[in-house]
């Protein structure tokens, strides 16, 4: 298990450039190269960032640690595949990425858990931009219990998708990330991304009209 406390990182050898200073890439080269102790300037620039991103996708800050460690023991263990000039980041987020769905596949129990705290904690946002297209003329307070319902199909209707749709979906709306970051994180073309969101979209809309929800009430 990586351990930064126990690493100690060092300047450059004319003593000019601190480490603060250097690039990830710069980082992640000079690791490559034989220079262990950068390895902690890049698990302390990215343990909050990264932390938080893996809590939202798994609902649990045990297991968001628990990734955490094995993406970092990914690093050192994959250190030799990386290329140098590289963007760093996305590196690192595909492979946490792959190790967060590694943990859900392999256990299960944790899977709608995590599903359901990310919805309810991250996911208000994106769910009212995607009920913003479903009309709501009720009278309140029969509008408010009307939106809560909705709301809670929204979840239950992105639940059903598919792996590779859920994944787009909670990372370009519920995560409001770019879909360039996704395409970096997911490893696939920009193109695809919106390509499977615009299936992933098109088919919650029939799941909203399955539901009634695309009706006036």
């Amino acid at each position: 298990m990586v351990n930064s406390k126990s690493i100690r990182c060092v300047k450059a050898d004319d003593g000019t450039t601190p480490r603060q200073a250097a690039t990830d890439e710069g980082l992640m080269e000079s690791y490559v190269g034989g220079d262990e102790s950068c390895l902690t300037e890049l698990i302390q620039r990215y343990e909050s960032e990264l932390f938080r991103y893996l809590h939202r996708m798994l609902g649990e800050p045990n297991l968001a640690e628990d990734v955490f460690q094995n993406t970092f023991l990914q690093v050192h263990l994959k250190r030799h595949l990386y290329e140098p000039g590289r963007p760093f980041r996305p590196w690192l987020y595909t492979i946490a990425t792959h190790q967060a769905i590694d943990l859900i596949r392999r256990n299960k129990r944790h899977r709608r858990p995590s599903l359901d705290q990310e919805f309810e904690r991250q996911g208000r946002d994106a769910e009212n931009s995607m009920l913003q297209g479903l009309p709501d003329e009720a009278p309140e307070p029969e509008a408010r219990a009307l939106r809560r319902e909705r709301r809670h199909l929204v979840r239950k209707a992105v639940d059903r998708l598919s792996s590779h749709l859920r994944q787009v979906v909670v990372l370009a709306y519920y995560q409001g990330l770019k879909y360039k970051e996704v395409s970096d994180i997911l490893g696939i073309p920009v193109g695809t991304v919106k390509s499977r969101l615009h299936t992933a979209i098109s088919r919650l809309g029939t799941e909203w009209t399955n539901m009634g929800l695309d009706r006036d009430t």
